[in-house]
């Protein structure tokens, strides 16, 4: 088991949430920090969406075995009662889960601090930056970032040592996976501490050798979801004619634009601003990054705002 037991989640957005709630299921004592007071009210909707999606699968489990999520559980062989008590659990994630916007209440204690911030290299800079003057000296960092190598930030956290990466996929208490990613200068203390962290949270620790832009699940995603924005920029197809030619295609239960909506559409943006050329307008990145942006100022955002590409009941 780990020696962790206090994490505290930087960011509230689709994944910060997600790991939030994964880990107060699992167990842990779980804090997530936010820029703002506004925030944390944009926070808390996300966190009751997750009590409901959890208290809804787990009940569709007892009668639907395809219910069952690995996140859940470990084994697909549960009685009801032990649905129920699974049920009860998630229930004492959601309202055992502190919202903050202290650094010093977030970093007290912080056995882990996972963070899920914008991936914008300036706000992750002056996050550490702030965060090192707060935490103990025990605390390890990680970083969710989807794209970005921890070797950049390193320094910045004040423990490069204790730096590392740690990704997941969306819908973490369905698709499973944990990308463990260290830089050169990590630990093996604390890479296999994040590592351990990773499988008590009910996760498949899927651990790189080297750094990688992208880890190994958005090394093969990012491309996928670019080669589809390029389609609908250059007008070839709308976007429900892309997803219904991949899933036709590919037997695929999701298309690109139906993933894009569960990343999230800020998420997105940001990834494609990574690109030099989305600055030109007269780009084809420079069109992808004004298209998910017209979305986003409509603050159609994706699945939690309950607008994207699509439409979804909230």
């Amino acid at each position: 088991m780990s020696t962790i037991k206090n994490v505290t989640i930087a960011g509230g957005g689709v994944l910060g949430s997600q790991i939030a709630f994964q880990a107060a299921y699992s167990g842990f004592n779980v804090k997530i920090w936010l820029r703002s007071a506004a925030s944390i009210e944009r926070a808390r909707p996300k966190i009751d969406r997750l009590l409901d999606i959890y208290l809804k699968t787990l009940e569709a489990w007892k009668t639907n075995p395809a219910a069952y999520a690995r996140g859940f559980a470990d084994s697909k062989d549960l009685s009801a009662a032990e649905i129920d008590e699974l049920k009860a659990r998630a229930q004492a994630a959601h309202d055992s889960i502190v919202l903050t916007d202290s650094y010093e209440e977030a970093a007290r204690d912080a056995d882990l601090v996972i963070e899920a911030i914008a991936e914008d290299p300036e706000q992750k800079i002056a996050f550490y930056t702030e965060l090192a003057k707060h935490l103990p000296e025990k605390t390890i960092i990680a970083t969710n970032s989807s794209t970005m190598l921890p070797s950049t930030f390193a320094e910045h956290t004040g423990r490069p040592e204790k730096y590392l990466a740690l990704h997941f996929a969306n819908e973490i208490w369905r698709n499973n996976t944990a990308e463990v990613m260290g830089h050169d200068g990590t630990s093996k203390e604390a890479y296999d501490a994040v590592a351990q962290f990773a499988a008590d949270i009910h996760m498949v620790p899927l651990l790189l050798h080297k750094e990688q832009p992208g880890y190994i699940l958005n090394t093969m995603l990012v491309p996928f979801l670019n080669a589809a924005e390029v389609l609908y920029a250059k007008g070839v197809a709308d976007p429900e004619t892309i997803d219904k030619t991949w899933q036709l295609g590919t037997g695929a239960p999701a298309g690109p634009f139906r993933i894009l909506d569960v990343i999230g559409l800020t998420t997105a943006y940001n990834v494609v601003m990574l690109d030099p050329q989305a600055k030109d307008p007269e780009t084809i990145q420079g069109k992808i990054a004004a298209l998910l942006k017209e979305k986003i100022d409509a603050g159609k955002t994706g699945v939690n705002a309950g607008e994207g590409f699509y439409k979804y009941t909230k």
